[in-house]
């Protein structure tokens, strides 16, 4: 039995119309999405209900496609049908590459980030998935590395700070070893100044007199 074909042209039954705009809208949506996947072409839908309701699809993101189309409608009227150089045309389909590879990595980003992840089928959300925590694992495998370095560092700061205050420690020890030992001995505090003053050659007694005494009469005149 062959399918009945339908006449094309506006339906009048307001119910049945928008029934078929459903249907076909879904259709179409899915036809783009296909085209876009088997044939690696970025694709952009706009569609108004006839109640004006808006429904959209973008391969990768509606605010792209339109700006690129922008941009390439752009260019088409700056050519005015003049030849092109071959410098011209090499630059023209190496900003071509560079934008389609811009684009491409956009929608990348924005999968790792989790969206624009209605096209995707099981086996690209597997892969997506191993992706992310093969990414994930490096993330923390340097996280951990830089912890390590950073618990090195203070264990060095640690235990030079603990030689120091040893050091620091043992030098008080010897300083009152010693004032220990010279008040033992009866010796004042202040070794350093008595030995300098020992050192000094010794002063005449002011107290001291050659004067001697002489017994007897005086010698005559």
């Amino acid at each position: 039995m062959t399918r009945k074909k339908i006449q094309i042209k506006r339906i009048d039954n307001t119910t049945a119309r928008q029934v078929t705009f459903s249907k076909r809208r879904r259709g179409l949506f899915k036809k783009a999405l296909e085209l876009s996947t088997l044939c690696d072409a970025e694709i952009a839908l706009i569609v108004f209900s006839s109640t004006g309701k808006l429904f959209d699809y973008a391969s990768s993101s509606m605010q792209q496609v339109i700006e690129r189309h922008d941009l390439h409608s752009g260019r088409n009227l700056d050519k005015t049908n003049q030849p092109q150089s071959v410098e011209l045309q090499l630059e023209s389909t190496t900003y071509t590459l560079l934008s389609k590879e811009v684009v491409e990595k956009t929608h990348e980003l924005r999968k790792m980030k989790g969206e624009e992840l209605q096209g995707l089928n099981v086996n690209e959300l597997q892969e997506l998935e191993q992706l992310l925590d093969a990414s994930l694992g490096r993330v923390l495998e340097t996280k951990n590395e830089r912890f390590l370095k950073e618990i090195s560092a203070l264990k060095w700061k640690r235990d030079k700070m603990m030689d120091e205050n040893q050091q620091l420690k043992q030098q008080v020890e010897n300083l009152l070893n010693v004032e220990a030992h010279l008040l033992g001995q009866g010796q004042p505090s202040e070794l350093v100044t008595n030995i300098c003053s020992s050192a000094d050659p010794p002063h005449q007694d002011l107290h001291s007199s050659d004067t001697s005494l002489r017994l007897g009469l005086p010698f005559p005149d």
